[in-house]
């Protein structure tokens, strides 16, 4: 499991293979200067509710991985966060697609 880190206070658990995705959406969307809110569901063991922080191309972030190797990112994942980043709800997560349903796959 690794952490994202905002602001040096919330930390939060995320799969190393989730957090590499968001990592690259997050960083495009900050390095073209946009800023949207970030929401996901939190851990049973905090109240089983869901958490929003905005993200801006100023805040401080620290993506924090627990394995050294970087995991092969699969571009239609990516092309699905970058969607729903765009949207007026900003970014959560959502499935991977399968597979079959994702032919690329790069190691960055």
């Amino acid at each position: 499991m690794g952490k994202f880190i905002y602001d040096g206070t919330l930390k939060v658990d995320f799969d190393d293979r989730a957090l590499a995705h968001l990592q690259l959406v997050i960083s495009t969307k900050l390095r073209r200067g946009e800023s949207f809110h970030f929401t996901w569901k939190d851990d049973p063991s905090i109240g089983d509710g869901r958490t929003s922080v905005w993200l801006h191309p100023r805040c401080t972030l620290v993506f924090k991985f627990y394995r050294g190797e970087r995991p092969p990112l699969n571009m239609a994942w990516i092309e699905a966060l970058s969607s729903v980043a765009n949207s007026p709800g900003g970014l959560y997560i959502v499935p991977e697609p399968t597979a079959a349903s994702a032919k690329e796959e790069v190691g960055l």
